[in-house]
């Protein structure tokens, strides 16, 4: 899982972000008992006894910071949070200054800004928080085996548009930047 969570780092930081937000709420499904977790899901696991142990071990360090930040009932990891804050800031610096990033958010604008509208006052967050919310929610409501409207499915195709090309600038960022 710890791999899994590098690679999609890595390569890919809304897919990253949205395994990990997967992670919380596996946690949450066993209400954090890792016990359960362990039997229930890692067990299953075609992987040695030695990486369930590693998974467990990652799984356990996600729960503590979980309990530590008291999102145990709902949220996000305060390191998921500040890298969608970091996310957010790249956008906002890629739509003064780059035509095709712009013109790919102008695609999702309009859905960006119905979730605004559909969110009733509450806040939900930073445009890039609503386009991770978007492709979240789609894939949870699959999981479910629900119905998905193909406005919705319009909705997280362009979200995903801007998080790839998002992710693209922030990979170049990452490997350009000095250590």
């Amino acid at each position: 899982m710890k791999s899994v969570a590098d690679r999609k780092k890595s390569q890919n930081i809304g897919e990253y972000l949205i395994y990990m937000y997967q992670m919380e709420d596996l946690i949450r499904s066993y209400q954090g008992n890792i016990d359960e977790l362990r039997q229930y899901v890692v067990s299953h696991y075609p992987v040695s006894e030695e990486e369930k142990t590693e998974i467990i071990a990652w799984f356990e360090s996600i729960l503590e910071k979980m309990k530590s930040q008291e999102i145990l009932e709902k949220g996000h990891l305060k390191e998921l949070k500040d890298l969608v804050d970091n996310l957010a800031n790249l956008h906002w610096k890629l739509l003064k200054e780059d035509r095709t990033y712009f013109d790919t958010y102008t695609k999702a604008k309009p859905f960006i800004l119905e979730a605004i509208v559909e969110a009733n006052g509450e806040n939900p967050g930073n445009e890039i928080q609503i386009c991770l919310n978007g492709i979240y929610g789609l894939l949870l409501n699959r999981l479910l085996g629900g119905t998905v409207e193909d406005h919705r499915v319009a909705a997280a195709e362009a979200f995903g548009e801007v998080l790839g090309l998002l992710n693209f600038y922030y990979q170049q960022r990452i490997f350009l930047s000095p250590n």
